[in-house]
């Protein structure tokens, strides 16, 4: 018995399409073209149990991140299989008769594949405490994601540890222009905002520190900064100060939420509203909205879904929410500028960065896969699996039509009189000082 081919045929007669991939099963057996780009190898049966039981990314996601399941060669290629995940999620039982489910049954059972469902992998994120989007669920869920040592982010970030979107302005778009990619995106926040010597800068979401210290070394700005991530709070803190900017630049663990005081004069937010869910939407934009003096300018930059889908009232666990961004919520761009535009910001720009993400994320895969080992040392083999799989998925995700984009929405606070303070071109308040 071949449990490879086996295996192919039952998926593709459960599917209903061929799979064009290279199998290779626990027994050494080989099917499916052997010059197949897509290449996987099912180790053992435990990878097969992992599937049946959630048979949907969840369940092929935890098959990878715990090496049951390997992908030879190109992830891409696998990820980029036509609907795979959504066929394999979306057939339903109700679709299949019961002489079928019976002669699937006994296949699967003939692999010697029945069972118990396998326990997660060790990096699954355990059940959460707390009220959705809650100061105190949003720190814990925040230090998960990038409390996991500042030395693995750099490996994939580069020196620049800038974890958002770059802006490809230059002739050069492969790997080597990420570090150009980011110092671009930097400035062209910078520009928008309208930054000048003596402003007051609020960053909101603050990373590693590489807006504050762009805005202020090279625009003259204050910068307070303020992000949930302790490890991202001491490394800014530390490249501050090697800066000799201490003086210019405050960086807080603080919730946005509980920022107060004097108001500034332009606020950055990079990759942080998806955080903050669609129900805490118009809070952010009312408190942001407060924070800005008249006439102050807000950047929103966020990942959105190309079309409005409606939450349905049980979302099914995914592999983004186990893994990755717990909590996280990818909203239209419809919804940001509702809410902008109802807590009294007037918004007057918004520019679609997809492809550049896209850019972005395929040169953050190739410094991961370039540091493989060192990453495997960091944080272990699961976690260094959980994001090469993030990553390589998401970029397929923005270069795809239809599924992801990013887009930068610029806003402003109007004064008493209705003014705006924005010259009246893009051209004029794009322009370098």
């Amino acid at each position: 018995m071949s449990a490879a081919r086996d295996l192919l045929s039952t998926f593709e007669e459960f599917l209903r399409v061929p799979l064009p991939v290279h199998l290779r099963c626990w027994d050494g057996s080989e099917a499916g073209p052997p010059d197949a780009a897509a290449r996987v190898e099912f180790r053992n049966r435990r990878a097969l149990r992992r599937v049946l039981w959630a048979p949907n990314e969840l369940g092929l996601s935890r098959a990878y991140i715990s090496g049951d399941l390997a992908v030879d060669g190109d992830l891409y290629a696998v990820l980029g299989i036509p609907d795979l995940v959504g066929r394999l999620g979306s057939r339903p039982l109700r679709d299949t008769s019961p002489r079928e489910l019976a002669r699937l049954a006994r296949k699967f059972a003939a692999l010697g594949i029945v069972g118990l469902p396998p326990r997660p992998p060790s990096v699954e994120i355990p059940r959460r405490r707390g009220a959705l989007h809650s100061k105190r669920r949003d720190a814990q869920v925040v230090s998960h994601h990038y409390d996991v040592g500042n030395d693995f982010y750099r490996l994939f970030l580069g020196p620049s540890m800038v974890y958002s979107c770059g802006y490809w302005a230059r002739p050069d778009t492969g790997t080597g222009g990420l570090e150009d990619a980011q110092h671009d995106k930097l400035d062209l926040v910078c520009r928008k905002l309208g930054l000048e010597p003596g402003m007051r800068l609020l960053d909101v979401g603050c990373g590693w520190g590489s807006m504050a210290l762009h805005a202020a070394q090279h625009y003259g700005v204050d910068v307070v900064g303020v992000t949930l991530s302790a490890e991202q709070r001491d490394f800014a803190r530390a490249r501050i100060a090697d800066a000799g900017m201490s003086d210019r630049i405050e960086i807080r663990l603080q919730d946005y939420r509980d920022v107060d005081g004097s108001a500034f004069d332009a606020i950055s937010s990079i990759g942080m509203s998806e955080h903050v869910g669609a129900a805490k939407l118009p809070e952010y934009a009312r408190h942001l909205h407060e924070l800005l003096v008249p006439g102050g300018r807000l950047l929103n930059h966020a990942i959105a879904s190309v079309v409005y889908r409606p939450e349905p009232p049980s979302r099914p666990a995914t592999f983004i929410d186990r893994y990755v961004f717990p909590d996280g919520e990818i909203l239209p761009l419809s919804r940001t500028v509702d809410a902008f535009e109802r807590a009294g910001l007037e918004v007057r720009d918004s520019e679609a960065l997809r492809e550049h993400y896209a850019l972005t994320l395929r040169a953050w895969v190739a410094n991961l896969q370039e540091s493989w080992d060192e990453a495997v040392s960091l944080v272990g083999a699961e976690r260094a699996r959980t994001w090469l799989l993030y990553l390589t998925a998401s970029a397929l995700g923005f270069e795809e039509p239809g599924r992801l984009t990013i887009h930068q929405v610029l806003a402003v606070r109007p004064t008493g009189t209705g003014a705006s303070g924005m010259p009246r071109t893009r051209h004029e308040w794009l322009a370098t000082g």
